[in-house]
């Protein structure tokens, strides 16, 4: 990866509150994968707001599309060309969409995804961020220092949340849900094809049971139990 993204995220090597050895440690990290309708990167935003409010350990930040800006700096393309290629159901069109974006700037589907691979575990290693999305749960799996969490709600609940997110009608809302979730398993494929199994997962959450507020408080009660911020405590 070049240099300027690693300057770019290690915000640790400034913070003086972080010891030398401190610095070296991956994480801590916090990963969320949702299902659409869950609200997860308004949570993670609210969350990450709190953590920074109480200090806990350093700054955090809430990272998702920001993955995309930075991969597109690495690549020398425009973030949506990105997404959008990861949005399309078929890898065998992958190539042909690439090319149309001119033969200039032509990079491999090999070389999009292996970039979006290192820039997140170039921001897990970092840590002190939430990560919402991005099959990062697996691509940072091997990070000691970090916390899976996977978001669930009834259907009824995630129709709801996206009529009032996005000023839609119930069929519009429901055809929303499917069109996402999509687009998703399609990215996921991209990545290489990332298991959703119930494993990969430290805690699950139904948002539909707990009020933002109780969440952040099961989220770092489950953080302690788990030690992710005990190589960073002075």
């Amino acid at each position: 990866m070049k240099n300027t993204l690693l300057t770019y995220f290690n915000h640790r090597l400034s913070d003086e509150k972080l010891t030398e050895e401190q610095k070296g440690i991956p994480g801590p990290i916090i990963t969320i994968s949702r299902e659409v309708g869950c609200n997860g990167v308004k949570f993670a935003k609210k969350m990450a707001d709190y953590l920074n409010e109480k200090k806990i350990y350093s700054e955090w930040k809430v990272l998702s599309k920001e993955i995309f800006f930075e991969s597109a700096k690495e690549l020398d393309m425009e973030p949506e060309k990105i997404r959008s290629i990861f949005k399309q159901d078929d890898s065998y069109a992958l190539n042909d969409i690439l090319k149309a974006f001119g033969t200039r700037r032509f990079k491999s589907t090999q070389k999009i995804t292996r970039t979006v691979k290192d820039v997140i575990k170039t921001l897990a290693i970092n840590g002190f961020c939430i990560i919402v999305g991005r099959a990062a749960h697996i691509i940072a799996h091997d990070i000691k220092n970090a916390l899976h969490l996977r978001m669930v709600a009834p259907l009824e609940y995630r129709i709801k949340t996206i009529m009032e997110n996005n000023q839609l009608n119930r069929e519009e809302a429901i055809n929303f849900i499917f069109k996402v979730e999509k687009e998703r398993k399609a990215f996921r494929n991209a990545i290489g094809n990332v298991s959703m199994e119930d494993d990969l997962f430290d805690l699950f959450i139904n948002r539909s049971s707990f009020s933002d507020q109780d969440t952040i408080e099961l989220i770092l009660q489950a953080a302690e139990m788990k030690n992710i911020f005990k190589d960073y405590k002075h």
